[in-house]
């Protein structure tokens, strides 16, 4: 254990997703070796940060303005909309450049354990919208786990009563350069399940 404020700096790094005691350890070093100029960037940064990104109002997605760049682009197909749990993850289905409507991001995903259910979720703003708006097709994007997977059969139920409104899901399988004998059985399963004619 190192001595004041160089621990406290440590702890506090290490209250960061993704960062583990040794990460936030590594970090704490490398700021106290930064340029000053370098430490005073980051300062200002993470205060803007807290003072001037907000949740779009439409979507949930980070933004600047009350509504995100995403909601705001009129060329976006609003009858398309795909449900994803965070903010990260609007990012990583952008990346792809095959998605070209709108987004719903949920907050999270239903974990029962945690005491995340979905009145911790926005799902009845997702409802909402999708009752108010020409919505042909909702895309469920969460994650494969447990809660993903559990949030998208919730969201499932709940949006099969929509006249005219078609749910799907991301596919899932096995990833481009991967083999097949590496595959666990779950992967597997669903990418055989998942098959499509060519």
């Amino acid at each position: 254990m190192y001595e004041g404020v160089v621990q406290d700096l440590i702890d506090e790094l290490g209250r960061l997703p993704g960062i583990g005691p040794k990460s936030a350890q590594r970090i704490a070093f490398h700021l106290l070796t930064a340029d000053y100029a370098d430490i005073a960037r980051l300062q200002e940064v993470l205060g803007k940060v807290r003072e001037g990104v907000q949740f779009c109002e439409v979507c949930g997605n980070v933004s600047e303005q009350q509504q995100c760049r995403i909601c705001r682009d009129t060329r976006r197909d609003t009858t398309v909309i795909c449900v994803v749990e965070e903010p990260k993850d609007v990012l990583a289905v952008e990346r792809t450049r095959e998605f070209k409507g709108r987004y719903h991001v949920l907050g999270g995903a239903l974990d029962p354990l945690s005491g995340i259910g979905p009145d911790q979720l926005r799902i009845r703003e997702l409802l909402a919208r999708i009752g108010g708006a020409e919505v042909t097709e909702v895309i469920i994007a969460t994650d494969p786990n447990t809660e993903g997977e559990a949030t998208a059969t919730y969201l499932v139920r709940m949006l099969r009563d929509f006249p005219g409104l078609t749910v799907t899901r991301l596919a899932s399988g096995l990833p481009m350069g991967g083999d097949l004998e590496f595959a666990d059985e779950l992967t597997l399963g669903r990418a055989l399940s998942g098959r499509r004619t060519l």
